[in-house]
């Protein structure tokens, strides 16, 4: 790393030679100095822009950060007893179920957390006693015996916390959706496949059973050909208690929580507790329903079918139940289009939970009907169920079968995948395709007007 590189990039704290993640982070510039929004601002309605960076400056970004990952310190050389060393950024709602997941892998060890917030630093050190903590994610990642990192960031700092994971040698687990943006999804990939380091997606689903008796069912021309794939995600609260809104807790406030870092370059403004907490109501942070819940099953779909990135996208609805202030939508149409001559929709309620979770591939031969319980979708441990039908007007001696395949545990996967080397269920790859049909969709919904992929690219680095 050359010495000019290095000084640019110089944060808190000092380096004492070689690689130091506190001061050095890649791909996106340094975040604390450099304001740099990848896509468009909350209060778009139809056209997009990036907010304070052009496309060229994107670029020499992502070169520089792609030069970096030469400056690579070596990985700890696993011994047949150790135990893989893990450490988390983000221990909030999903980053806490993480934790206990984690604790579980029983060849896994977790050293280490950091967090924005001081109250989750210590929720963390009450349920795994003996762990460092640190306010900092860059300190964490300077600790030369650490393996691999869990992040469970908000969504917005995801490519943040994945380049920077790689760039400090270690392996990752990124929750879903790889990233906030396109132009991130893109420059993460291209990172991982320069690595070789073990990259793990936070889509349950590709571990799951299901999923490779539809592979297998598909493969065996037991569905003819697919052209069709419904596939929806239904809830519903009690009246009064709304969806994904957290209380405020009463220690929420600018001396226990990073706000700067929170806010990862967007516009700098004062603390808000409600939207440090309940940040997935906002765009600026989130993609909604779409990046927390349709990202999964869309996954799924991708990989059972081999589908890339759509080709072009729709989605309409609004904010029709949860009329508390939240920007993202709660009642949604999806509709994707692949270049496979397949249409996959997703629809999504928070106002009736009747039809649950699921999927239908509806092919010439048969139909496979994939149907979860609401916590499967994330856990694995509701009902769930898989199907296939035979269509009688071409298959009149078919019989209908049940997926038996039992499922992996997504997390012991990547743990084990350290150990091997070999490549886990949800690579980087599936987080790419997933997160660009997601994104596609949340632009359509946002432009109100049908988008193609290279549309969406377009909207997303317009200046």
């Amino acid at each position: 790393m050359g010495k000019g590189l290095a000084s640019r990039y110089r944060g808190a704290g000092s380096c004492h030679g070689g690689f130091c993640a506190r001061c050095y982070t890649i791909s996106f510039g340094h975040w604390q100095t450099e304001t740099f929004l990848t896509v468009f601002p909350a209060k778009l309605s139809g056209g997009m822009d990036m907010t304070t960076n052009t496309r060229r400056e994107f670029l020499k970004q992502a070169a520089i950060g792609t030069a970096a990952l030469a400056a690579y310190a070596p990985p700890r050389v696993l011994g047949a007893n150790d135990r893989v060393r893990v450490g988390m950024i983000g221990v909030g709602g999903r980053g806490e179920e993480l934790l206990k997941e984690v604790l579980q892998v029983s060849n896994a060890q977790l050293v280490a957390i950091a967090d924005v917030y001081s109250r989750r630093r210590d929720a963390a050190k009450q349920m795994a006693p003996g762990i460092q903590t640190f306010d900092d994610h860059r300190r964490l990642l300077d600790m030369k015996d650490l393996d691999g990192v869990i992040v469970a960031s908000p969504l917005h700092i995801h490519a943040r916390h994945f380049m920077d994971t790689l760039a400090a040698a270690k392996d990752l687990y990124s929750e879903k959706t790889m990233t906030w943006s396109i132009p991130e999804a893109e420059e993460c990939l291209a990172t991982a496949k320069k690595s070789d380091r073990v990259v793990q997606i936070g889509l349950q689903h590709e571990s799951s059973g299901s999923l490779a008796d539809t592979r297998k069912w598909i493969k065996d021309g037991l569905a003819g050909k697919i052209t069709q794939v419904e596939s929806w995600m239904s809830r519903n609260t009690p009246h009064g208690k709304a969806q994904w809104v957290r209380q405020v807790p009463s220690d929420c406030t600018a001396q226990n929580v990073d706000w700067k870092s929170f806010l990862n370059g967007r516009p700098d403004r004062g603390f808000d507790p409600y939207k440090f907490i309940n940040w997935r109501l906002f765009w600026e942070f989130s993609g909604g329903n779409i990046t927390e819940n349709m990202i999964h099953q869309i996954a799924w779909i991708q990989t059972a079918l081999d589908l890339p990135e759509p080709s072009a996208a729709c989605m309409c609805g609004g904010v029709f139940s949860e009329k508390d202030g939240r920007e993202v939508p709660d009642t949604i149409v999806v509709t994707l289009e692949f270049p496979q001559d397949v249409v996959v929709t997703w629809q999504s309620t928070f106002n009736n939970s009747h039809y649950g979770l699921g999927e239908r591939l509806l092919g010439s031969d048969g139909t496979i009907e994939h149907i979860m319980g609401a916590t499967d979708m994330v856990t694995g441990r509701s009902g769930e169920t898989l199907r296939y039908y035979p269509e009688k007007v071409n298959r009149r001696d078919g019989t209908a079968l049940t997926g038996e395949s039992k499922s992996q545990n997504h997390m012991a996967n990547w743990v084990d995948c350290i150990r091997s080397r070999q490549t886990p269920n949800a690579n980087a790859e599936i987080g790419y395709r997933s997160a660009i049909a997601a994104h596609m969709a949340n632009i359509a919904y946002r432009q109100k007007q049908r988008v193609t992929f290279e549309m969406a690219k377009a909207a997303v680095l317009q200046v």
